[in-house]
């Protein structure tokens, strides 16, 4: 394993770190090991990375936070996805870590690629799991879909927020973020993102479907890593699993935590 790229690692720590109109929870194990920062799926909480955190042990540093409206962390008036690259810097930054490798999840795989395209010399590499995959899913009959969906469960989402279950957002702000992400993930927007990626990434694939997907569409958009993998020497897929993308980290955290190992161990400065 790499040795520590951190300033200041020390005792474990939980708290708020102030970003921005709001503040987040965020979770530092703290100790000399490999930073790991942990990116969430969409309207998912850092617990959600348990298991993965507890295959890896104490050799590594964790790095796991909520998300604005998300778990513990504050409401804001600013939701996008740009905002959600920005926080990553944010709890580096409040917890003193220089470098770091970002383990991603769904929407927080999306994240992930960018973070790592955009900050080459601080990401020592990636970890995706089942996301980021540059496929055109959305279109103006999707998008109603979606904002259907999320407005049929408008009605009980606030039941939910006190269980962790949903954000303290609205209906309609789900529905957006869904949307953003789907213009996001287009494959003239997402492709190049992976194009520039000179760090490893790992993808961990799930198998069969996700939450508001149909019949084998999810399988279809998982296709689109044969261009990727082509295209980009420095991306492979690090393991194909049998679990759902809903159910991929609680059943199947060792292919994550092996794709951590994995990137860990390679080469941070890619092969281009």
């Amino acid at each position: 394993m790499t040795k520590n790229h951190t300033a200041g690692a020390g005792s474990p720590w939980t708290g708020m770190v102030p970003v921005e109109d709001t503040a987040l929870a965020v979770t530092d194990t703290g100790g000399p090991g490999t930073a790991l920062v942990y990116l969430n799926g969409q309207f998912a909480t850092q617990g959600y990375w348990r298991r993965v955190v507890a295959e890896l042990g104490t050799p590594w540093r964790h790095i796991t936070y909520d998300e604005r409206a998300r778990g513990r962390s504050k409401r804001s008036a600013d939701y996008s996805f740009e905002a959600a690259v920005r926080d990553v810097d944010a709890v580096l930054a409040a917890r003193g870590v220089e470098r770091a490798l970002v383990v991603g999840w769904s929407y927080g795989a999306v994240v992930a690629a960018h973070w790592a395209a955009r900050n080459p010399q601080r990401c020592l590499g990636s970890v995706l799991v089942d996301g980021a995959f540059p496929y055109d899913w959305l279109d103006e009959a999707m998008e109603q879909r979606i904002t259907t969906l999320f407005r049929r469960m408008g009605w009980f989402l606030p039941l939910l927020r006190p269980t962790g279950l949903a954000p303290r957002m609205s209906a309609a702000q789900q529905a957006h973020s869904n949307i953003e992400l789907g213009r996001l993930s287009r494959t003239h927007e997402l492709g190049p993102v992976l194009d520039d990626i000179t760090v490893p990434v790992r993808y961990v694939v799930a198998s069969g479907t996700s939450f508001g997907s149909r019949g084998d569409e999810q399988e279809l958009i998982r296709t689109s890593l044969d261009t990727v993998t082509a295209r980009n020497p420095n991306i492979r897929i690090g393991a194909k699993v049998t679990s759902n993308h809903g159910a991929i980290l609680k059943k199947d955290y060792g292919a994550v935590a092996g794709a951590v190992r994995e990137v860990a161990a390679s080469d941070h400065h890619g092969q281009r």
